[in-house]
C-alpha cells in the first residue's frame, strides 16, 4: 500500500479514547501528517478518580491536567464545542470554522440527561462529573445521619461498577467519621443485578460485597420521578421511598451533534464494527462511550475507559498503517478489566473477554490492598504518561 504524502486526522473528544489515539498517531506518523484533537474543555479529567474526589481522598487539581501543553508533543489542540459533523465529507464545524479530515475519529463520550427523569436534576448531585463529585463531597460533609440513597436512573451507564463502589466508599467514609450507626444506605438500581453483563457469578459476588457492608440493595427499580421538596422517589413498580441525601447516576445519551449527524442508530448510539471500530462512513471511526457494540447475550459491551483505551489504540494503529503503508492491521478483541473499590484501602479486580461466546468469560478477584494500590498506580501512570 503506497504511503500518503500528507494527511489530517481529526479526533473529536479529549477523553481516554481520544487521548490514546492522538498519542499513538503522533508517535507513529511523520510530522507532515497533522493530528488535531478537538475538545470543549480546557482540562482532561481522569474519571476513575472522581469517586475519590467524592470522598475527599483527591482534589480536583490532582486528577485533572491541561490539554494545551499537548502541542509540545505535536498534537494540535483546538478548544471548542463541535457544532456539526458531516460524516460523508468528514467535515466538522468548530468555533465558526470548518475542518475537513482525511480520517475522522468520533470519541465524544456520553452526555448526561438528568432532565429525562422529572425532578432528578434538582434532587441531588452525581459523582459522574467533577462538579458533581465536589457536590457529593460537600453534601457528605454536612451529613450527620439519616438515609442516603444511591440511585442508577437507567439500566445502562458507563463504568458499571461505579455506583456499587460509590455506595461502599460512602459506607467506609461514614464509619471513619463515626456516623455509620446513625445512617442507612440504600442502593436502588434500575438494572436487575450488579454488572450483569459480566455474568451471574460476578454479579452475585459484587452484590455480596455490597450487602456484607450493611448496604441495602434494591434491584429492578426504575425511577420515574423525584420530589426534591418532599425528598421522595417514585418508581415504575409503584414503590416509593424517602431519602435525606440522594446521589445518582443520571441517564446517558449520545451527544446531540452525533445524533443530528446521522451517526447513531435505533440504539441511540453510534454503531461500529466490533473489531475495527469503523462506522458506516468511509474513514470515519468511533470509540468509547459514544458507541454501541452488541454482544451475543443480548447486552451491549459496557461503557468503560478500559475499552475506550484499547479501541483508541486499534483505530490509531490502523489509520497509521493506511497512511504509511507500514505495520499490520489491529483488531479490538473485547478484553477488559477494572478495579472495584470497596473502601478501607481495598479493591477487587475483574477482567476477561467480553467477546467470548456464548457469554463473556469474566473473573473477579476478591478485595485486597494490592488491588487498591494497583488502581492508585494506574492513576499516577496515566496522568504522567498522557501529559
Amino acid at each position: 500500500m503506497p504511503a500518503m504524502s500528507s494527511t489530517t486526522t481529526v479526533i473529536l473528544g479529549g477523553g481516554v479514547g481520544g487521548l490514546v489515539a492522538a498519542h499513538r498517531l503522533r508517535g507513529s506518523l511523520p510530522t507532515r501528517h497533522r493530528v488535531i484533537l478537538v475538545e470543549r474543555e480546557a482540562r482532561h479529567v481522569f474519571a476513575p478518580s472522581l469517586l475519590w474526589v467524592m470522598t475527599g481522598q483527591r482534589s480536583p487539581a490532582s486528577i485533572t491536567r491541561p490539554l494545551a501543553p499537548l502541542a509540545r508533543k505535536g498534537i494540535e489542540v483546538l478548544r471548542g464545542a463541535v457544532l456539526g459533523i458531516d460524516p460523508a465529507r468528514r467535515a466538522i464545524s468548530v468555533n465558526g470554522q470548518t475542518l475537513t479530515a482525511d480520517f475522522l475519529l468520533v470519541a465524544l463520550g456520553a452526555d448526561y440527561a438528568p432532565e429525562a427523569v422529572p425532578g432528578l436534576a434538582d434532587a441531588g448531585p452525581t459523582f459522574c462529573t467533577l462538579p458533581g463529585a465536589e457536590g457529593v463531597k460537600a453534601d457528605l460533609g454536612h451529613f450527620r445521619g439519616g438515609r442516603i440513597v444511591v440511585l442508577t436512573a437507567a439500566p445502562q451507564y458507563k463504568c458499571p461498577a461505579a455506583p456499587y463502589e460509590a455506595a461502599m466508599l460512602i459506607e467506609a467514609s461514614l464509619r471513619r467519621r463515626g456516623l455509620r450507626e446513625r445512617s442507612e444506605i440504600v442502593l436502588y438500581a434500575a438494572e436487575p443485578g450488579p454488572m450483569g453483563v459480566a455474568g451471574p457469578a460476578v454479579s452475585a459476588a459484587v452484590r455480596e460485597m455490597v450487602e456484607a457492608k450493611g448496604i441495602q440493595y434494591r434491584p429492578s427499580h426504575q425511577i420515574t420521578s423525584v420530589s426534591a421538596s418532599a425528598r421522595r422517589l417514585s418508581f415504575s413498580n409503584g414503590h416509593e421511598a424517602s431519602y435525606d441525601l440522594l446521589i445518582h447516576v443520571p441517564p446517558h445519551r449520545a451527544p446531540a451533534v452525533a445524533r443530528e449527524a446521522g451517526l447513531t442508530s435505533e440504539s441511540g448510539w453510534v454503531p461500529v464494527d466490533r473489531h475495527s471500530l469503523a462506522t458506516a462512513f468511509d474513514r470515519v471511526y468511533a470509540v468509547g462511550d459514544v458507541t454501541s457494540i452488541p454482544l451475543k447475550l443480548g447486552k451491549p459491551l459496557p461503557k468503560a475507559g478500559v475499552f475506550a483505551h484499547a479501541q483508541g489504540e486499534v483505530v490509531a494503529r490502523n489509520i497509521a498503517r493506511e497512511i504509511t503503508g507500514r505495520g499490520t492491521a489491529a483488531a479490538f478483541d473485547g478484553r477488559g478489566q477494572c478495579f472495584v473499590e470497596t473502601g478501607d484501602g481495598r479493591a477487587g479486580f475483574g477482567g476477561g473477554s467480553f467477546y467470548a461466546e456464548p457469554t463473556p468469560q469474566i473473573t473477579l478477584r476478591p478485595p485486597a490492598r494490592h488491588w487498591h494500590l494497583g488502581k492508585v498506580l494506574f492513576e499516577k501512570t496515566w496522568l504522567w504518561r498522557s501529559f
